[in-house]
């Protein structure tokens, strides 16, 4: 029987965890600069829709910022696995093909199309208060 994994070189894991990496990096920073924003808001404004929109932004910013952590963490964690291998098979590790790491790719996938419309939201609110 066949197998559905795709074997990928270990220096191709590597560049798309630097990527995924700087990513959610990025992503965390410009959740800063939206809580930042939303605090202008709430010192603008004292409209109780407003106030309650604006505190349903700031938990999905903590929500998003958690599993940004997590998925941080994950990625840092199969980066370590894949470092400790070559470590531990210096020679081996130039001819081996690891599977790949089809999962992480769609965590992230996922995240990016939910971050980018959380983004629009909040863009659309920050249009409508400021």
């Amino acid at each position: 029987m066949k197998s559905n994994k795709k074997a990928i070189h270990i220096s191709d894991l590597h560049f798309e965890h630097k990527n995924w990496k700087s990513e959610i990096l990025f992503w965390k920073d410009e959740l800063q600069t939206f809580q930042h924003r939303l605090e202008e808001v709430v010192q603008r404004w004292t409209d109780t829709d407003i106030l309650a929109q604006a505190e349903h932004f700031q938990n999905q910013f903590i929500r998003h910022n958690e599993v940004l952590d997590k998925m941080l963490h994950d990625v840092r964690e199969h980066e370590q696995q894949l470092a400790k291998f070559a470590e531990e098979h210096p020679v081996a590790i130039d001819h081996r093909h690891f599977g790949d790491h089809a999962g992480h790719r769609e965590n992230m996938d996922i995240q990016r199309k939910i971050y980018n419309e959380l983004k629009k939201e909040f863009f659309a609110f920050l249009a409508k208060t400021m």
